[in-house]
């Protein structure tokens, strides 16, 4: 049985030492170590395998000596500066109001910069923060002040409670319990040091889950305003295709009373997608609703459970029953893009759908495909006729691709993106997959082979693309001579 513990050390020599011991003498075995004294003093996380009966013995003497985190949840860290004049003396007063409020300096930094002022930065460690509107009324008296934006990607101000004031944060925002809270510090931490062992900076891997939590957060309920355009396919069938500002696209296939969902976007967009769902389908509560996946990343399968019917490649299928027992699904078997998964999946409230509702479909469940596209079966909706190719795991294993050359339309899913369609919010949102995987591709030369070899498939004619990103992609091949 594997446990992350999440300890508060003192800083000072042996301190590691001690918990180790307390480790050994039960016969638990540390996996692994994370400790950065410039973004947290105090935080040691330590991953450990051992038995039920010997992690709750290291809970209990852990305990004891005080190393287990405890909740400060409700304590902050702000970032002040002082507008100082540059003369000898001039932040006593400062220093004597901040001992007044009984703030603790948690960070101070000033230079010269040839004026008559030093701009003299503070960050102060406020316990009860409905002091702060007092402290800054005061020290507006004495000189100029400004509160200072948290920005990750300067330099961390707090070093001693860094992880938790963080992680609170944005707790807070999204609303998460006190379980998926834990769950979120331990892989912001992991994702941190995954990264920084590339030589990625830690700072910028902060500020990048902040950001992406935030725009999780600000398309909420009315904020959420997806692009939403009608596509003309055949006489009889027409297509739907709903952009939301982050995850996915979902595109709605409906022929008279047959409907299909391509993909899914994000669980925690549930409310929002579902009453675009009822706007666009006036039966969508009654009917029997079926959904094709294009492959098994977490912001295309995010909606799943809502669905009768989940078509999928078989590898995507074996994909999916994984992540339901528990086990890691395609993306957690890469270490460099584990961390950023389990933090999407905390943020966006996943959750795999049931396995009876999965139906692998087409290809094998294991297996390497021999050609960068090969065609795993057919599928018919309605009047349209598509042949179903399996891509060699460039962007993921299990990743297909639709293609009807009748019609002249196709789904990419994410292999074949319209970068250039995407609208401002989905442009800033995918920058933060990239920042935090180091590359959405699982083989990112091998995708770029792969997106060739989808162009090179197509014949003669006007053809609509539809990738899971962006907008519709205009394509046209000439028929040569």
């Amino acid at each position: 049985m594997k446990k992350t513990y999440i300890t508060t050390m003192p800083d000072h020599i042996g301190a590691f030492l001690k918990a180790s011991k307390c480790f050994a003498s039960l016969g638990v075995n540390i996996t692994r170590v994370s400790y950065n004294k410039a973004i947290d003093a105090h935080t040691l996380f330590i991953d450990a395998d051992g038995t039920p009966e010997q992690l709750a013995q290291a809970d209990e003497q852990l305990t004891e000596i005080g190393y287990l985190q405890t909740d400060i949840s409700d304590k902050n860290i702000v970032l002040l500066e002082f507008q100082l004049k540059d003369v000898p003396g001039s932040v006593t007063e400062v220093l004597h109001l901040i001992s007044e409020f009984d703030f603790n300096i948690s960070y101070i930094s000033s230079q010269e910069n040839n004026t008559d002022y030093q701009q003299f930065k503070m960050g102060l460690f406020v316990e009860d923060t409905g002091k702060i509107s007092e402290f800054l009324a005061r020290a507006e008296k004495l000189c100029p002040v400004r509160i200072i934006d948290y920005d990750h990607t300067e330099k961390v101000y707090d070093n001693s409670i860094f992880y938790s004031s963080f992680v609170s944060e944005i707790a807070k925002n999204i609303g998460l319990s006190p379980e998926m809270k834990d769950r979120l510090l331990i892989n912001t931490n992991l994702a941190m040091q995954t990264l920084d062992e590339q030589g990625l900076s830690p700072y910028r891997t902060f500020d990048s889950i902040g950001r992406f939590a935030e725009m999780l957060a600000m398309y909420k309920g009315a904020a959420f305003a997806p692009r939403i355009t009608e596509h003309r396919i055949t006489e009889k069938t027409r297509l739907v295709l709903i952009e939301p500002p982050c995850g996915s696209n979902t595109a709605v296939l409906i022929s008279g009373e047959q409907v299909l969902f391509i993909d899914s976007g994000y669980a925690c967009y549930r409310e929002e997608m579902e009453d675009i769902f009822r706007e666009l389908l006036p039966s969508y509560d009654e009917m029997e609703k079926t959904v094709l996946i294009t492959h098994a990343d977490v912001d295309h399968c995010g909606l799943l459970p809502l669905f009768d019917r989940v078509l999928t490649s078989k590898k995507s299928a074996a994909c999916l029953r994984a992540e339901r027992e528990g086990r890691n699904g395609f993306r957690e078997e890469n270490p460099l893009h584990r961390p950023y998964i389990n933090i999407c999946k905390i943020l966006t409230q996943y959750s795999p759908p049931d396995p009876e509702k999965v139906m692998g479909m087409w290809g094998e469940d294991q297996g390497e495909q021999s050609e960068l596209l090969t065609q795993i079966g057919f599928f018919d909706f309605a009047d349209l006729h598509f042949e179903i190719y399996e891509g060699k795991g460039g962007h993921l294993p299990g990743e297909i691709v639709l293609i009807d050359y009748t019609d002249h339309i196709v789904f990419t899913g994410d292999i074949y993106i319209n970068i250039k369609g995407f609208t401002p919010e989905q442009k800033k949102y995918n920058q933060y997959a990239p920042i935090l995987m180091t590359s959405v591709d699982t083989d990112t030369e091998l995708c770029a082979k792969e997106r060739a070899a989808i162009l090179q498939r197509l014949g003669a004619g006007d053809w609509q693309i539809f990738g899971a990103h962006g907008g519709k992609k205009e394509y046209s091949v000439s028929g040569g001579e």
